[in-house]
């Protein structure tokens, strides 16, 4: 729920924000996707209308770029021992999915770029958004570009 309503959520009693994602994924679109290996859970992203996000506003360096109703991945999580196995390429590839499924027009990302800031990310890492066909749109600060897979511009189906 963090992703969702910012630092209101470390406010509120554990329940209350379990109930409220309870009601996101009952009432969808669908807050995120899993990863799996076999019946462990290894990975987690994010990804919904960009209106589903508000907090995004609320950073400077994550304002909107356009008035585009583009799809968000916003939030990434791979347990460690899964990582760098290729869990992140997966759930961008799922995410890059579901949101051409909902016509999206484009999915945005708001990843790290470690050339820049070796810093940890739960948000992914440019160069991984890059291979998978994403382009900075916005960089208001040197380590964290605004990234976008636009579905007319790669309407050539290779999501």
């Amino acid at each position: 729920m963090y992703g969702r309503i910012g630092s209101s959520y470390r406010k509120r009693p554990g329940e209350e924000n379990r109930a409220a994602f309870q009601q996101a994924v009952e009432n969808g679109p669908s807050p995120g996707i899993l990863a799996f290996d076999g019946d462990t859970a290894v990975g987690w992203c994010q990804v919904t209308p960009r209106d589903a996000v508000p907090w995004l506003d609320r950073l400077w360096q994550l304002k909107r770029v356009d008035d585009a109703p583009v799809w968000s991945l916003s939030c990434l999580y791979v347990r460690k021992r899964y990582r760098r196995q290729g869990v992140t390429s997966h759930l961008v590839a799922a995410a890059l999915e579901a949101a051409r499924r909902a016509n999206a027009p484009a999915l945005e990302a708001y990843p790290f770029d470690a050339d820049v800031s070796p810093s940890a990310s739960g948000c992914g890492y440019a160069s991984t958004f890059a291979r998978a066909g994403f382009r900075v749109v916005a960089r208001r600060v040197p380590a964290r570009p605004i990234m976008r897979y636009d579905f007319k511009l790669n309407a050539d189906g290779g999501v």
